[in-house]
């Protein structure tokens, strides 16, 4: 007998097992222990009582995480992702948890539905459209180690400020993939950058992660934004204010468009995934 709960009525083992069942064998390896599942319904903002798991009898098969925010005045759910038990894949389980997903928003008066999926994953994207979804933006993943090569001498001030304040930045892209979004990095730092006029040139959303010997290791961007491309060339000013040093960069759904993201490949980083952003109007 195939059943639906929330995840706020299944106990923690049970989600596991549906999340780490679900994606079993997926594109990117995306298990998770109960720590790190626990830290990304927090960290996200994902809700628990609109998240949903499939069972069959008792075997939970089938998961959907979702999470609800205000953007623009507007009410928006991400899906943070849909996964389905290898045994029970092909078998409709998967428009069942779409079905009761879009109810679930229909009764949250949602106005814009996102979710993002792998661009090779053609079977979900396919899925996705036929209950309404348009893909909207080209996302990439890059990592490498990138070498800081300033040139340019022009001042700029630099102004570090928390991720909640960064709404109240000129020039601050509210329309980004749903962890991109500084409510997604509350536990990270920003940086605005102003030249001499104090004009803002843009900004950076990041976490910084350390070694045990106290050495910068590891800077994940979720943003890097230039207010003009004319300004591509202060990318370097804006992540030596970071370190100096050699680094490991690994940026988090980029858009393909942002000239960033040129930059970013251009000096050393590669493109380890793509995903679509996909958006519904509900």
């Amino acid at each position: 007998m195939m059943n639906i709960k929330t995840v706020s009525q299944c106990t923690l083992e049970e989600v596991l097992r549906a999340w780490n069942k679900g994606f079993e064998g997926y594109f990117v390896p995306i298990h998770m222990t109960a720590e790190m599942f626990l830290q990304r319904l927090v960290g996200e903002g994902l809700s628990a009582e609109h998240s949903i798991v499939a069972f069959d009898h008792n075997e939970p098969i089938g998961i959907v995480v979702n999470g609800f925010r205000h953007m623009d005045g507007k009410k928006i759910a991400w899906n943070g992702g849909t996964g389905i038990s290898p045994n029970y894949r092909g078998k409709g389980i998967s428009r069942l948890l779409m079905e009761e997903t879009l109810a679930i928003y229909e009764r949250e008066n949602v106005e814009i539905a996102t979710l993002e999926a792998i661009k090779e994953n053609s079977v979900a994207i396919a899925l996705y459209e036929k209950y309404g979804y348009v893909i909207t933006d080209q996302l990439q993943f890059l990592s490498g180690e990138y070498e800081v090569k300033v040139e340019h001498t022009s001042a700029i001030r630099v102004e570090i400020i928390r991720p909640e304040q960064l709404p109240h930045v000129p020039f601050y892209q509210e329309d980004v993939p749903w962890q991109c979004s500084w409510h997604s990095v509350k536990q990270g730092e920003a940086r605005v950058f102003y030249n001499e006029a104090n004009d803002v040139l843009g900004y950076m959303l990041y976490k910084t992660a350390w070694d045990k010997q106290g050495e910068l290791e590891r800077v994940i961007l979720y943003q890097l934004e230039v207010v003009e491309e004319s300004n591509i060339q202060l990318l370097p000013r804006f992540l030596a204010s970071v370190t100096a040093h050699k680094v490991n960069i690994t940026a988090v759904n980029f858009l393909a468009s942002n000239p960033a993201t040129s930059y970013l490949v251009e000096n050393g980083l590669k493109v380890t995934t793509e995903q679509v952003q996909m958006k519904k109007q509900c």
